[in-house]
């Protein structure tokens, strides 16, 4: 059967990624992704301006359904082992990567590094029990605290992308008050999640949130980081994302190590369930991990953990060791330390 689906718009008004975009993907906590074949559209869309923010209006398309195709199944490469997690270790042919993903510390002052309220101690070895997560250093263990606000019920949701300084912004606050959030990637070109957004918030504008605890969606990060803080932290914004576009600025230059990386789509094929990524917006080897989930549009459950974070403990009960990232794959079931391998195992399982 043939359906005709006539949609109006004035010509520029829709980016010239939009026809990739069109399969709408459904807006509950994480839509379940049916992953049989594609079926073939002919497009014809007119449009008012090639603004990304630029509401949405109407479209003229016509489709034809074909027969859908048994669901993809994923598993990892052959032979493919999980390596034996090495602390601080970093791969020789990754060390430029790193130094650049570190440049960020620097412009951003640690923001991303440590949860709201951290503090810290230096006390005896026998004062933490060896079941407890804690640093070591020399004869003594560090113990840190922190003061985290509200738990949501249900994961944050933000759609947004590595390669844009406002996004950020917003990452870097999902670290500081310790919360989980269901990131939808937006890369440019991106099919899915663009589309997806501009359907529900009338332009594609990034980041957007949406919490599905109080139904409250928006755009605007400054705005987005007010709402965080007020839900689910102190009330107070911290000093380095209050500074305006001085935070902004430095939130640009953060990304110059990494030259535009997680920003641009590479073709994939998305999982039925979202990944897991243990992780924190201040780590150099997250920000390795993070960037290929974004060019890959994988829809991920981020465990914030950055210092100070209770959840560092609960990662030490799962896997005997804390280190981050960490990768939860519930579509093949594997799990993983390093993150030089973790991007290496998402390109050969997800990417075309």
């Amino acid at each position: 059967m043939i359906r005709n689906i006539h949609i109006h718009i004035s010509k520029s008004q829709i980016p010239k990624t939009m026809a990739k975009a069109l399969n709408l993907i459904p807006t509950s906590t994480f839509p379940p992704f049916s992953c049989p074949t594609r079926p073939k559209r002919k497009f014809s869309i007119r449009a008012t301006t090639e603004s990304s923010e630029t509401p949405v209006s109407s479209a003229s398309v016509q489709a034809k359904p074909e027969p859908s195709s048994p669901p993809l199944t994923f598993a990892p490469p052959p032979n493919f082992k999980p390596p034996e997690p090495k602390r601080f270790g970093v791969r020789p042919d990754k060390v430029f990567d790193i130094l650049g993903a570190s440049l960020a510390l620097l412009f951003r002052l640690g923001t991303g590094v440590f949860v709201s309220g951290y503090s810290f101690s230096f006390v005896s070895k026998d004062d933490i029990p060896a079941d407890q997560y804690a640093l070591e250093f020399n004869d003594s263990k560090v113990k840190e605290t922190s003061k985290v606000g509200p738990r949501p019920q249900k994961p944050i949701e933000i759609y947004e992308f590595e390669g844009c300084p406002f996004c950020r912004k917003v990452r870097e606050i999902v670290a500081v008050l310790d919360l989980d959030v269901l990131f939808y990637p937006c890369p440019k070109n991106g099919p899915n999640f663009r589309r997806k957004v501009a359907e529900m918030g009338g332009k594609q504008q990034f980041p957007y949130m949406v919490d599905p605890n109080t139904g409250v969606s928006m755009y605007e990060s400054d705005d987005i980081i007010k709402y965080l803080v007020g839900k689910y932290g102190d009330g107070n914004v911290p000093i380095a994302l209050s500074l305006g576009l001085l935070t902004t600025l430095t939130a640009g230059l953060a990304m110059i190590g990494r030259s535009g990386k997680g920003s641009s789509y590479s073709p994939s094929r998305l999982p039925p369930k979202p990944l897991v990524v243990w992780a924190y917006e201040g780590s150099p080897f997250c920000k390795i991990v993070r960037e290929v989930l974004v060019e890959l549009e994988l829809p991920h459950i981020y465990r914030s953990c950055a210092r100070g974070s209770p959840k560092r403990q609960i990662l030490f009960d799962k896997t005997g060791r804390f280190q981050a990232p960490y990768l939860e794959d519930p579509n093949t079931g594997l799990e993983m330390f390093e993150s030089a391998e973790i991007a290496e195992y998402l390109k050969a399982t997800y990417a075309l």
